[in-house]
């Protein structure tokens, strides 16, 4: 601005025998704001065949060395007693390495847990580092014997779904994923017609890391690391009592895995690339 002003004082002193000088520096207007715009919604897949919902077991194996690490926060609807002495269906040693090594990560949450860690399930869920997704209410099956798991009955699947989207919305999870895995991982027509109506693509996965009520972290990190593969999805799990090695294979597998060129993403790029 100092500048300016020098340059119109010379310029009227240099014209004053000629005319008067009054010309005033215009005032510069800062460029218009762009209008902000929306947020993209999550990608997903197009309807099966026969418009069924979409079923995702890897990403591209050609687009790169990208793995996605999932974790099922898995609690079913009668197991509050249990939790209110003492057992524990959280993992915050768990969430607490994936953070320390900047890991994303996509956790498949019931919603019968976020009502019982409200303050996690908004922690994870306002975190840029996770997406949260549906893993169902009451982690009930939706076949006929899938791991001895109750069932849900054909017409109660669609809003077991829907109920589990009420619970993330209630313990602040702002922004749930269109994502689902099925309980056990069970499906048939049956199940994807009736989810049809939600619009979720339903999440399976293509490595079992084999964390569920394992004792041996070294075996789970041999599987995990044999299985892994560019584009896939791992299975894993963020339940102290069920999986008690997790966090220690996390720990182990991670560095090894980036030393090998692997990228970690979450769900939401795998399906997106």
């Amino acid at each position: 601005m100092i500048t300016l002003v020098r340059r119109v004082t010379a310029a009227c002193v240099l014209g004053a025998a000629l005319t008067a000088c009054a010309a005033t520096p215009q005032p510069v207007r800062p460029a218009p704001s762009a209008t902000p715009t929306a947020p993209s919604a999550p990608p997903t897949l197009a309807p099966g065949p026969g418009g069924l919902t979409p079923v995702f077991k890897n990403g591209s194996r050609t687009h790169g060395r990208t793995v996605a690490l999932t974790f099922d926060a898995d609690m079913t609807a009668d197991q509050g007693a249990r939790a209110a002495a003492g057992e524990h269906f959280d993992n915050p040693g768990l969430i607490a390495a994936l953070r320390a090594l900047r890991v994303p990560a996509t956790v498949f949450m019931t919603g019968r847990w976020a009502e019982q860690y409200p303050e996690q399930a908004r922690s994870l869920g306002r975190d840029p580092l996770f997406e949260v997704a549906n893993h169902s209410y009451s982690h009930y099956a939706f076949t006929g014997d899938c791991y001895g798991l109750p069932t849900v009955s054909g017409d109660r699947m669609r809003a077991d779904v829907e109920r589990a989207y009420a619970a993330f919305r209630r313990a602040g999870v702002p922004d749930a994923r269109p994502y689902f895995r099925f309980p056990g991982g069970c499906y048939d027509r049956r199940a994807l017609k009736a989810l049809t109506p939600v619009g979720v693509t339903a999440v399976q996965w293509d490595v079992v890391s084999g964390d569920a009520f394992a004792t041996d972290a070294e075996a789970v990190t041999r599987q995990l690391l044999e299985g892994v593969r560019p584009g896939s999805v791992v299975v894993m799990h963020c339940t102290r009592s069920a999986a008690p090695t997790t966090e220690r294979v996390v720990r182990a597998v991670v560095p090894q895995l980036r030393e090998r060129g692997f990228r970690f993403v979450k769900v939401s790029e795998l399906i997106g690339s």
